[in-house]
């Protein structure tokens, strides 16, 4: 798999939002969602209606960032809304092998996010189970925020991981990501990466996304 972009939709024009997605799609890979409760994060996002009305629209698939408590309860709901993607938080989820099992049967790929200090080691044994390690790059919660460069060492760890058990799970980072960052996170091992103020506040957001790819492209980590 190569390098993968997943523009997300946190920094767009919640007003014109089948026209911000249109102006991605023949450049970028998915199109990224943060659902946030304010709760589990001290923010209030799009919800389930926003994902089942995107997914009517959208060309590209959906790529459902859950930032919510009782992902267990909810997250699957995602998946029959069309989402080509789920990830939920590892520390909200109460059975997340169970629960990434309910999402792949209903379709979608299996996504597990970290937060910027939880480790990645504990967790080793689930990758069999998942389809993307999501690493946090800022603190959950709110877009353009600046890349963590602290979160480095654990993407360089997560793939050394993956690399060593022959693992085809993506790994995703998220926060901070622009044309600046993007080269030390691939470098460090990433293959997706989610941008989101970077791309919707440029005046040329395709542009912008095919310079990511490019960049990261170029730094890339080859196994």
């Amino acid at each position: 798999m190569g390098i993968q972009i997943s523009p997300s939709i946190l920094s767009a024009d919640f007003a014109r939002l089948e026209a911000e997605v249109a102006s991605i799609t023949d450049v970028a890979d998915w199109v990224h969602v943060d659902i946030m409760d304010n709760h589990f994060v001290p923010n209030l996002t799009l919800g389930l209606p926003i994902v089942e009305a995107l997914h009517k629209v959208s060309a590209l698939p959906l790529d459902c960032h859950l930032m919510i408590e009782d992902p267990d309860r909810w997250a699957p709901a995602y998946a029959e809304a069309g989402a080509g993607s789920v990830t939920f938080h590892v520390e909200a989820a109460r059975a997340p092998v169970r629960l990434a099992r309910e999402l792949r049967a209903r379709g979608s790929r299996a996504g597990m996010g970290l937060k910027p200090a939880t480790p990645i080691e504990p967790y080793v044994d689930l990758l069999p189970e998942l389809d993307m390690i999501l690493l946090m790059t800022v603190e959950p919660g709110f877009g353009g925020q600046a890349f963590l460069d602290v979160v480095l060492p654990k993407i360089a760890r997560t793939r050394e991981l993956l690399r060593d058990r022959g693992s085809s799970v993506w790994l995703q980072v998220d926060g901070g990501i622009s044309a600046s960052t993007i080269e030390r996170a691939a470098e460090a091992g990433a293959d997706v990466f989610v941008a989101g103020s970077a791309v919707f506040n440029a005046d040329d957001p395709a542009a912008v996304v095919a310079h990511l790819r490019a960049t990261a492209e170029s730094a890339a980590v080859r196994d």
